[in-house]
């Protein structure tokens, strides 16, 4: 005898399909460009926030899935908060109450302006290296040049608050003030003043800066939760790019944890608010490096058929060192004369192990 489902019974099994769809939905739309190097991509949403295209008359509700180009603006309500990526490794986290839009979205010249409200930018970056973060806002603008943290706090037709509390800052003024770690500069239509932050300040914590550092503790924790097989498929499909084009690393998408995080292309790099990224693209095991993967060729192999194993950089070729790699039976790579020793992770205190580097097979 054939049972009839009451109509309750009917509606929850339709909700429950149609975000059975929309998860599926989701996870194939991002995972279509897991590997991406573009600033924009929207990453984080809580509460209520909109999004305003160039050239469209009215606002919309801001997506997990949305992607801003040149000219978008993104608002958020009291409760809202938005973290947008910039570049490979720097996140923009914009607080409730705020405006935001992205001027340029290349990289090379990448801008954000803050019309109002708060944002936190965490810079992530190797010691030493130059970003290019500039920022705008009504009373000034500025240039993110070193690894650090940064909030602006902007009060429209009033000041500019800016405060590093670590990192440098150029502001572009006559005389291209560098502005270090520890410092608080306030911006007016005719002043600047720029103060050392007292011990009170330092302390001072708001809901933007704690959700900011759960942020960074999440996105750091999806880097180590990346293995060489999410890699290896990653990269199997993914062959338009140039390894050597980039000087940090790439935003690879961890479907485990819904969201973009930073993939380095060498091991060392860590976020200002102390969590390590310890998954790279290359192996510190070689002195070129090399792919964690296997999909890429050993030094002397100078082909570029596009297959696996058939990589060449037009301008910077693959030549054969010393530390050419042995095989073992097993058919993975051997250990190198003069390999360096296994790096340090920050978060354990243990020596990281060494990683396979082979194509992973199926368990």
């Amino acid at each position: 005898m054939r049972k009839a489902f009451s109509l309750p019974a009917l509606f929850t099994l339709s909700v429950a399909f149609i975000l059975c769809c929309s998860i599926v939905n989701f996870a194939q739309n991002r995972e279509k460009f897991v590997i991406s190097a573009k600033a924009g991509g929207i990453n984080a949403i809580t509460g209520q926030a909109d999004v305003h295209g160039k050239g469209e008359s009215e606002w919309q509700q801001l997506s997990i899935t949305d992607d801003l180009d040149s000219g978008d603006r993104v608002r958020t309500a009291n409760d809202g908060r938005v973290e947008i990526l910039l570049n490979p490794g720097s996140y923009l986290r914009v607080g409730g109450d705020s405006e935001v839009e992205l001027l340029n979205n290349a990289l090379e010249n990448l801008e954000v302006r803050l019309l109002r409200g708060t944002a936190i930018v965490e810079a992530t970056g190797a010691d030493g290296l130059e970003l290019n973060i500039n920022i705008s806002t009504p009373h000034t603008k500025l240039a993110i040049v070193r690894q650090g943290l940064y909030r602006l706090n902007v009060i429209p037709n009033d000041t500019t608050e800016l405060i590093v509390r670590k990192g440098r800052v150029i502001l572009s003024d006559d005389s291209h003030t560098k502005v270090k770690g520890g410092n608080k500069v306030v911006f007016s239509a005719t002043n600047v003043s720029v103060a050392k932050l007292t011990k009170e300040e330092k302390k001072v914590q708001e809901n933007i800066d704690n959700w900011s550092k759960e942020r960074a503790e999440t996105l750091a924790k999806a880097n180590r939760h990346i293995n060489d097989r999410m890699i290896n498929s990653a990269f199997a499909t993914f062959r338009d790019w140039d390894p050597f084009s980039r000087s940090n690393g790439l935003w690879f998408f961890n479907s485990r944890a819904g969201c973009y995080t930073f993939l380095p292309f060498s091991y060392g790099w860590g976020s200002p608010y102390g969590n390590s990224y310890s998954t790279a693209i290359f192996s510190p095991y070689f002195g070129l490096g090399y792919p964690r993967g296997g999909s890429w060729p050993h030094p002397g192999n100078t082909t570029n058929n596009g297959s696996p194993g058939g990589y060449t950089h037009p301008t910077r070729p693959v030549t054969t060192t010393p530390t050419t790699p042995t095989t073992n039976p097993s058919g993975s790579f051997g250990t190198p004369m003069g390999r360096r020793e296994r790096p340090i992770d920050p978060d354990t205190g243990a020596r990281m192990p060494h990683k396979n580097l082979e194509p992973s097979r199926p368990n």
